[in-house]
């Protein structure tokens, strides 16, 4: 990946929705160059996917919490995705370092949702305890570069 290629991934940051002609427009390439370097990088796996940043609020998730998963054993990642994907609050998961083996992101539309699915997420026999945390407000969040 050369300076263009970032200078392209920063503007797909900023506006992923930017024609190939903006972007060109802003880093000094035509829109068919733009296209193949991008076109190159998702081939190279540099760029792993599109997505839409959605607002919580609009699919009805006004409660968040994150959830440390204390398992009784050593548990893989693999095994962590395979248990807790098929749950839909469940938001994020991430293996730490540290007393809890994972870190759990939770959103859902009320208090009620938040136990149920703490409740769904104990449910596998390998879980010895959960510690919650309730998330009172959004102070600040970066997009993931």
């Amino acid at each position: 990946m050369d300076d263009l290629d970032r200078r392209i991934l920063e503007q797909l940051l900023k506006h992923a929705r930017a024609s190939f002609q903006e972007i060109g427009s802003a880093v000094g390439l035509s829109a068919p160059a733009v296209k193949r370097r991008v076109d190159r990088l998702v081939a190279n796996k540099q760029i792993t996917g599109f997505t839409a940043l959605v607002n919580p609020a609009a699919l009805g998730w006004k409660t968040e919490a994150y959830v440390e998963v204390y398992y009784r054993d050593n548990i893989s990642p693999a095994e962590l995705k395979r248990s807790l994907e098929p749950i839909p609050q469940v938001v994020g998961v991430w293996t730490i370092a540290g007393e809890a083996d994972a870190l759990v992101h939770v959103m859902a539309t009320d208090m009620a949702e938040i136990e149920v699915t703490v409740e769904r997420i104990r449910e596998n026999a390998r879980v010895g305890r959960t510690r919650s945390s309730i998330v009172m407000s959004r102070i600040l969040e970066r997009p993931r570069t």
